[in-house]
């Protein structure tokens, strides 16, 4: 089954706001950027290439955020894909502070674009919550300072907090990101799109690039009904670029995730998760999950290196719902779908000139809605006004991935690690019903000494 087939499967795609299809491109055209694929990455430089009175043409294979930007969690956080351990022992503390607030930054963007233009159906909702499901406060506090100092809004729920707002005994303590939000992913897009149009840039879908010639001053874009003539060309295309760019898309790990939105849930729902801001209970793909349309339940998990059916993987996202909220009872699947991100082998953004008047944006993993609102930001004034805060990722450079062997190994781990860490949320667990019988035994002595 492929995207298309599911997309009338998709939850987005049912409470999608109007949007005007655009036309293919059949006209050769000669502007100041070109911008190659129409997600978020790439309408954000568009839209701020256009801001600042440059032409600009935005060329969409499908539809504008048919892929990842449009089918993703909804999740907006601040950070990156990589620990924050991982990213001061590779870059400096100084170095990955200002990474933290760059990130930060995508997170305000989206937040201020969204409240500024007044974006009809994107629903911000405050908040996001990791939790974890093994009793190990003094490493969550410990991670929490060492966020603090780097520069997060970020504090410590106690279990007994934790499972006031979510009913799941195997809940232990949790992370609270207050600026965090989730968002309706491609109302936004298609938002971000209608503002890029109206700053004067123009989209072009279901023009698929062909072939880039990059030599030379003015670089040339072959598409099935026209060509395009550019200063710059920005690669925003991600995974899809493999046989535009196939070395550029070598680097991207292809990870493909699955999300269900149930049917209306009864009155069960607001006992059972009495929080409305977003939830992961895992560092890994499984168990993300907020509350959609008012009374029904949106959950992601279960990694593949692969593109899976969705219908086959709906059952298993049930069941995780079912062992982690019982009471909720029989849980029907409305929605189901998958979507693809690009994951480097780094886990950070690729951003930034990689030949003259060559840039990229892409490899955005899975924290894509803040990542991909700074990184268009910073391509698009490293591009009109040569700022080089972009430079700030250059450590991160372009790193084959692997091919099928990268893949088979990412999904390894994945597998590999879940019965580890079923293990030692089974272990808490046990450990915290001893230390209650060990306290109701004290209790009982006690009042029998009295």
């Amino acid at each position: 089954m492929s995207d298309g087939d599911t997309a009338s499967l998709n939850w987005y795609e049912a409470t999608r706001v109007a949007s005007p299809a655009r036309p293919r491109l059949n006209f050769d055209a000669d502007v100041d950027v070109c911008v190659v694929g129409g997600g978020l990455a790439g309408l954000t430089v568009a839209r701020e290439v256009a801001r600042r009175g440059w032409s600009v043409a935005v060329l969409e294979a499908d539809r504008i955020a048919s892929a990842a930007s449009g089918r993703n969690t909804g999740f907006v956080l601040p950070g990156f894909g990589a620990h924050i351990e991982d990213i001061v022992e590779r870059v400096g503390l100084d170095h990955a502070k200002q990474l933290w607030a760059l990130s930060e930054q995508g997170l305000d963007y989206v937040r201020a674009t969204v409240a500024e233009a007044e974006l009809p159906g994107v629903d911000p909702v405050p908040g996001w919550l990791h939790v974890s499901k093994t009793d190990n406060d003094r490493e969550v506090r410990a991670e929490i300072e060492r966020l603090r100092w780097i520069g997060a809004d970020v504090e410590f729920w106690p279990a007994a907090r934790v499972r006031g707002e979510l009913d799941n005994p195997r809940y232990f303590n949790a992370a609270h990101f207050r600026r965090a939000f989730h968002i309706h992913p491609l109302n936004y897009a298609l938002g971000l799109a209608a503002l890029a149009e109206q700053a004067g840039a123009r989209i072009f879908e279901e023009t698929p690039a062909l072939e880039i010639d990059p030599a030379g001053v003015r670089k040339r874009i072959a598409t099935p009904g026209g060509r395009v003539r550019a200063a710059h060309v920005v690669l925003a295309g991600n995974v899809q670029l493999g046989e535009l760019m196939p070395r550029l898309a070598a680097t991207l790990l292809p990870i493909t995730t699955f999300v269900m939105v149930s049917e209306p849930l009864g009155p069960q729902l607001d006992d059972v998760i009495r929080w409305r801001g977003a939830v992961s209970d895992t560092n890994r793909a499984d168990n993300h999950y907020r509350i959609v349309g008012g009374n029904r339940l949106q959950w992601s998990g279960r990694m593949r290196a692969w593109e899976a059916d969705p219908r086959r993987i709906g059952r298993g996202l049930v069941n995780d719902i079912r062992r982690n909220f019982p009471a909720l009872g029989e849980v029907e699947v409305a929605h189901l779908w998958r979507g693809t991100l690009g994951r480097t082998v780094h886990r950070m953004p690729q951003i930034g000139e990689i030949e003259r008047g060559l840039w990229v944006a892409s490899g955005f993993g899975g924290h894509g809605l803040n990542t991909t609102a700074m990184g268009g930001d910073l391509v698009a004034r490293g591009i009109v006004e040569n700022d080089q805060t972009w430079r700030l990722f250059a450590p991160y450079e372009l790193v084959w991935a692997g091919g099928r062997l990268g893949r088979a190994v990412a999904q390894g781990i994945y597998w590999g690690t879940r019965p580890a860490d079923r293990f030692a949320q089974a272990l808490a667990r046990r450990n915290e019903r001893a230390r209650a019988r060990k306290a109701a035994k004290l209790a009982g002595r006690a009042t029998a000494v009295q």
